[in-house]
């Protein structure tokens, strides 16, 4: 069959091919290649590149799943990587094997159109997007072979779609709702989910939560937790999270589990419950897993994110009648009057705010987002035709 080229092999148990072959220390392999003569073209490529870097002092080709790997260890103390990691897991079918050269706005199009497709919002697409582009300006600016040469020579410009009229409208939920809600989310997801209704806080900083960060506040009975900057969103400063008494009932549950982080998740034993050694307290990385999905759909709250919790608590401190700066205090929207240090009277005020909003006020709290969906509900029910009482039916027969 004249096929000679050392280091290509059949997969019997399959029929497909797979490249392993040593050359100058670097080790080239390949697994699933539908025949020989692709086998044999994509080593000659690789030994060709190869040849190109040591021989003649070219610039490294390298793939991109690899150069993500790289980012992904290189920001371990990021507070969004959880949520990159996730994104760039999406996008790696569609480029994960291409050059670097490789990645521009034509090859990102078909994750693009794949996304739109499964109903993802413009935002959530270019922050995908986004995480592309820095790394490939990463590759570019800042990361370089052992010769100085950046691994990239030119980043690509990559486009990124507009946001007007694409941005979905928040969607706070109502008390019913969240009632329909927190029973079908795992105990551990309930409790965060909880806080976050009463703080306001971003899933992030809920995710990061250690127990170092909190002061007790006995004139009070309650905690707050001093925020560090780099877990704020924008890292100007830190901030503060105050606890009201559901807030500090859901800390008070969650304290001894783990020596660092408030809020952690075990596996729990089906059988054999008391049988040591029991699970270790993990720390969670994001609320948006399956088990907020799996809940959402079983409440029928659709598409509800974790981020409309937050838009949650801002309406109903404003049905509470609170002070809209002091709404943006909470919410750490503005810095208005929030100093770097905050005083006893700042906290006593967040603090009695947060209180408003600890139960149902019975307020008719409605966003514009749900006033319209029953209303199309109402134009789609009066559209179908009226149902016919079964006694008349039977009178009929």
């Amino acid at each position: 069959m004249g096929q000679s080229t050392r280091g290509i092999y059949p997969n019997k148990s399959n029929n497909t091919w797979e490249v392993d072959k040593w050359w100058r220390g670097e080790r080239f392999r390949q697994r699933g290649l539908l025949s020989y003569e692709e086998a044999e073209i994509w080593l000659i490529k690789q030994l060709a590149d190869k040849r190109a870097v040591v021989l003649h002092g070219a610039r490294q080709a390298r793939i991109f799943d690899g150069v993500a790997a790289h980012y992904l260890l290189t920001n371990q103390d990021k507070t969004s990587l959880a949520t990159e990691a996730i994104l760039l897991k999406s996008i790696m079918p569609f480029i994960g094997q291409l050059e670097l050269a490789q990645i521009h706005d034509a090859t990102l199009a078909p994750y693009i159109a794949a996304r739109k497709q499964e109903g993802r919002a413009n935002k959530t697409i270019n922050l995908a997007l986004g995480i592309v582009r820095r790394i490939l300006n990463l590759a570019a600016t800042t990361w370089r072979d052992q010769d100085g040469r950046t691994w990239l020579d030119t980043a690509p410009k990559i486009t990124v779609l507009p946001l007007v009229g694409h941005q979905r409208e928040p969607s706070p939920i109502s008390w019913g709702q969240q009632r329909k809600l927190l029973p079908k989310l795992p105990d551990h997801l309930a409790r965060m989910a909880l806080f976050v209704l009463n703080t306001g806080v971003r899933d992030d900083v809920v995710c990061s939560l250690e127990w170092d960060w909190e002061i007790q506040i006995p004139e009070l009975g309650i905690s707050v937790f001093d925020v560090p900057r780099e877990h704020v969103k924008g890292k100007k400063r830190g901030r503060l999270v105050v606890c009201n008494s559901v807030a500090q009932s859901v800390i008070e549950a969650a304290r001894g589990q783990h020596p660092k982080y408030v809020f952690v998740y075990r596996r729990e034993r089906k059988t054999n419950t008391t049988k040591a050694p029991l699970m270790k307290y993990r720390r969670i990385q994001t609320m948006n897993n399956t088990g907020w999905q799996n809940a959402r759909a079983a409440a029928g709250l659709g598409d509800l994110h974790v981020h409309d919790l937050r838009h949650t608590v801002g309406m109903r401190l404003r049905e509470a009648g609170v002070a809209e700066g002091t709404v943006a205090d909470i919410l750490w929207h503005s810095t208005r009057s929030m100093t770097q240090h905050y005083s006893t009277a700042q906290i006593v005020e967040l603090h009695g705010a947060l209180e408003k909003i600890t139960a149902d006020s019975g307020a008719w709290n409605k966003s514009l987002a749900t006033l319209r969906a029953e209303h199309q509900a109402r134009l789609a029910g009066e559209q179908s035709p009226p149902k016919v009482p079964t006694r008349a039916l039977e009178r009929v027969a």
